[in-house]
């Protein structure tokens, strides 16, 4: 009977922290399973991480103070059946913490989250070490000898449940590693088996998402081509699409390759062995993890660095960086952007519906092409991949009914139409300073009323701030009406616009992108254009 009240007090707590643990782990995947981005979302989001363990933890030691004091009086006064009413008082107490857990983990489930939690195979490994994790420090400490020390990290057990998700993970990982090391070698050895497919890697600091799907679309008028879907391009992403789909019949696999730390590239090139490599750009993307420019420039080079000697390498002339690149690279190559390089766009017409323009091949041939594409910036996407066509001997007429048949990427400058003639112009994806100064440039070119909806941009290390007040000088000359969503984030912005003389009653500065859009209709009018520039994954949101 004693071991069963004990069994019951030292479980009570563990039991809540297993319901609770379902929020961290959403953190820990959104950061994809990164120790280092896992603790930055949880100081970050620290409001929403204590609250819920301060009040767990609260619930906790009440419980046990209590149910403690009716277990010794029932052991010190002869009374009826004094076991079970111990044993009773000890369940009481289990389940009233246990419902606390749940509570906290229903109310934490039922925030609206714009990348869902989702339970996989990993997910579930995680969730049975952490399992045993939990309760083993749990009995552990309910059954030592209770001295201070004891009674206070029992009391206070639940505040150390980050660090218990934390301690699970590296427990998990050598698991984690084995298992991916298998899915990653199979991957592999399926991407070479098929010695006639050609494999294509595309990387950069932004612009790589647009220019896979626009040389999917264009390869796809000659080859059965496989792209990675969406962002799927980490070395875990980009095994799960190889392993699932792709077939025999393929004959072009195109391999959009990110990343967040140094050789993260050199690792999915050791998956894919690609035979052509694209750079779109190398700028502040992801300083928060890289640092510096300087890392930046190594990882996205470790691309080109993988190429065999007789590969083909394709980079859009910056004027800066990637073109130096180009410069020192020694393997057959092509610099596309600007007139004199080997592509390059003519005659160009940017207009609110797309954009026509003339392109031109060093070897004199030139191809008229209209897309429905908006903003300059993606006419030089195509400039890339129009240059990998042409390496694979597409035709002239090919690579044009290519670009004619390009659709928005989903939340990359998507043109959509509202009820009350209001334009809607969707780049909710991921931004950073130079997409952000081409999707005002697009705005810009509207008639109407111009309207943004903004978080600003993150992801930018000890430069965020520098950045964004940078995005809200160059947004005072484009918009006509600033929709700001989140006071800390967007400090810098109002900063920037101030500065510009933008006038304050129309800067709005809200709490959501729910209240954004409340605001803006009750203020919308017919002809008026509405783009939401950026919007913050859940880990990163003000709430």
């Amino acid at each position: 009977m004693e071991n069963l009240v004990n069994i019951f007090l030292a479980l009570q707590a563990p039991v809540a922290m297993l319901f609770v643990s379902r929020q961290l782990m959403h953190y820990f995947q959104l950061e994809s399973y990164q120790f280092q981005g896992y603790f930055r979302t949880l100081w970050r989001q620290k409001k929403k991480v204590i609250v819920p363990l301060l009040l767990l933890t609260a619930v906790h030691i009440a419980a046990y103070l209590v149910s403690t004091y009716f277990i010794y009086q029932t052991h010190d006064i002869r009374t009826e059946n004094p076991e079970i009413k111990r044993i009773l008082y000890a369940g009481i107490s289990f389940l009233l913490v246990a419902a606390m857990g749940f509570l906290l983990r229903r109310q934490a489930k039922s925030a609206p989250a714009k990348k869902p939690f989702v339970v996989t195979s990993r997910v579930k490994r995680l969730y049975a070490v952490h399992l045993i994790v939990v309760v083993g420090i749990g009995l552990l400490i309910g059954f030592a000898q209770m001295n201070l020390l004891l009674l206070l990290l029992y009391f206070f057990y639940p505040l150390l449940l980050p660090l218990v998700v934390a301690l699970s993970a590296v427990l998990a990982l050598p698991i984690e590693k084995m298992i991916f090391r298998m899915y990653f070698k199979d991957a592999e050895k399926k991407l070479l088996q098929n010695k006639w497919l050609i494999r294509i890697g595309i990387t950069g600091s932004y612009g790589k998402t647009s220019t896979k799907f626009v040389l999917n679309t264009i390869l796809s008028q000659k080859y059965n081509v496989l792209c990675t879907p969406a962002s799927f391009n980490t070395p875990m992403g980009v095994t799960r699409i190889v392993r699932e789909r792709l077939q025999p019949s393929h004959q072009v696999f195109i391999g959009e390759m990110g990343a967040r730390h140094v050789g993260e590239i050199k690792e999915l090139c050791n998956l894919v062995h690609p035979e052509i490599g694209i750079l779109t750009a190398v700028g502040p993307q992801h300083l928060d993890t890289f640092r510096t420019i300087e890392r930046i420039e190594k990882t996205k080079y470790e691309l080109i660095e993988a190429l065999p000697e007789d590969s083909y390498a394709v980079f859009l002339n910056d004027d800066g960086i990637v073109t130096r690149l180009y410069e020192k690279t020694e393997k057959p190559k092509c610099l596309v952007g600007r007139e004199g390089s080997e592509v390059w766009a003519e005659d160009v017409q940017v207009s609110a519906t797309g954009s026509s323009f003339m392109l031109c091949f060093k070897d004199g041939e030139k191809i008229p092409c209209e897309t429905r594409l908006l903003g300059e910036h993606n006419i030089l996407n195509i400039l890339t991949a129009a240059a990998v066509a042409k390496y694979l001997k597409l035709t002239g007429d090919q690579i044009a009914r290519g670009i004619a048949a390009l659709q928005p990427v989903e939340h990359r400058l998507q043109l959509l139409k509202s009820a009350g003639g209001v334009t809607v112009i969707d780049d909710a994806f991921n931004t950073n300073p130079r997409s952000a100064k081409k999707a005002l440039d697009v705005l810009k070119a509207f008639p109407g009323r111009r309207i943004i909806v903004t978080p600003g941009m993150v992801e930018l290390g000890a430069e965020e701030e520098k950045y964004n007040e940078e995005f809200g000088s160059y947004m005072a000359d484009c918009v006509d009406i600033a929709v700001l969503v989140g006071k800390k984030h967007t400090a810098p912005i109002v900063k920037g616009l101030q500065e510009k003389g933008f006038k304050a009653e129309n800067i709005h500065v809200v709490s959501s992108l729910d209240e954004a859009i409340r605001l803006n209709q009750t203020m919308l009018r017919s002809g008026d254009v509405v783009m939401y520039e950026n919007d913050l994954p859940d880990h990163y949101s003000e709430g």
